[in-house]
């Protein structure tokens, strides 16, 4: 053959190898592609339809409404108690865990100043009422007269019955005094309180009676004596750390000796009622709407992990404020506010006051398919 008669043939041969080759590139490279695909996925097998909840089994983006950090608190809130008046400690009556009931001294300032004008005082109250008592005057002055020595008896009274109830609480604490003491104590505080509200409320009526004439100078004279007693008591009377409620205590500071001033920030003895637990959470302001009062909610802690508690929302903030479980350094213009929110916590046994949380609210329509509480 030729050389011309062979050019169209190699030609042509040329062109179905590029074919061939180009033939199979494309499908070796379409099946590395679907090869690296399976390896990535994990599968080996085509991937399966997209399985649609059903009505009773809530997806995970819809398990919880919203979720917010909190802090665990006594039901009633944390008391902190300070002093209103600077002094040196001259008696701590109270130690840690200790359970305490309405006005009973857990700190004692010292008062030696105090009590040495509360003598003075009342002898100038003796000696006045004794020249009042000399004056001759009308019925309706002399019925003044007895209803302030009334409310004048029973501050007396009232005063006198704390004193006795600090002694009663000292004993107690030193084991030398009984139970029963304590109650009796207390129960003739409550008593003598009773009885000054009421004699003052009869010392308003009667001075408010038509044609009550003016007080005379020696009435005058007692009255001033009285006022200046009645404020030596109240110095008395602020040296001493009184509970606000009854509770348990949580923190104890001072020390005896110690000297100690009004103060935001030196609290000596911080109370709280732990026959309940609370949960006081901050919802960011974009969450607010979801939440509502008697919702329910989780609570877990990384002090029990695993380990779930129910609660129930019990009141909302009004307004939105700064968050203060969350704040670190100063406030920038893009911080988000957020909603106190407060949640009762159904069985809180485990959970201590102080302890940091976090919150999941549960949607309406799953409000009742709260996990139940792990007991361990």
């Amino acid at each position: 053959m030729s050389k011309l008669q062979s050019t169209p043939v190699a030609v042509l041969t040329a062109i179905v190898l590029a074919a061939a080759v180009g033939l199979s590139v494309q499908y070796t490279t379409s099946t590395t592609k679907r090869e690296t695909a399976r390896i990535v996925t994990g599968s080996t097998t085509e991937p399966a339809p997209t399985t649609v909840a059903g009505p009773g089994t809530p997806s995970k983006s819809s398990m919880w409404a919203a979720s917010a950090p909190g802090r665990v608190e006594p039901k009633s809130g944390e008391v902190r108690i300070g002093t209103q008046v600077p002094g040196r400690v001259a008696e701590v009556l109270v130690s840690l865990n200790d359970k305490v009931a309405n006005g009973d001294l857990m700190v004692r300032l010292d008062d030696d100043e105090a009590q040495a004008k509360l003598t003075a005082a009342e002898s100038e109250v003796a000696v006045r009422k004794r020249e009042r008592d000399a004056e001759t005057v009308g019925r309706l002055a002399q019925d003044r007269r007895n209803a302030e020595d009334a409310v004048a008896s029973a501050e007396r009274g009232h005063f006198q019955s704390r004193r006795e109830l600090d002694r009663t609480i000292a004993a107690r604490r030193a084991n030398t005094g009984t139970e029963d003491d304590l109650v009796k104590a207390r129960t003739t505080v409550a008593t003598a309180k009773d009885k000054l509200d009421t004699d003052r409320l009869a010392l308003r009526k009667v001075q408010g009676s038509a044609g009550m004439p003016l007080p005379t100078r020696l009435e005058s004279g007692l009255s001033t004596a009285r006022a200046e007693l009645s404020s030596v008591e109240i110095a008395i009377e602020r040296t001493r750390i009184r509970a606000a409620g009854d509770g348990t205590v949580l923190q104890v500071s001072p020390k005896v000796g110690e000297i100690v001033a009004p103060s935001p920030e030196l609290v000596l003895v911080v109370l709280g009622d732990l026959t309940g637990l609370r949960v006081r959470a901050e919802v960011e302001e974009r969450d607010v709407s979801k939440v509502r009062v008697g919702q329910k909610a989780v609570i877990r802690t990384d002090a029990y992990p695993g380990r779930e508690f129910k609660g129930t929302i019990a009141s909302l903030g009004q307004s939105l404020a700064p968050p203060r479980l969350t704040a670190r350094g100063p406030r920038k213009p893009t911080d988000v506010d957020a909603l106190e929110v407060l949640i009762d916590v159904d069985a809180p046994v485990g959970l201590m006051p102080g302890m940091r949380a976090d919150v999941f609210f549960l949607p309406e329509a799953t409000a009742q398919a709260a996990p139940a509480v792990k007991t361990n």
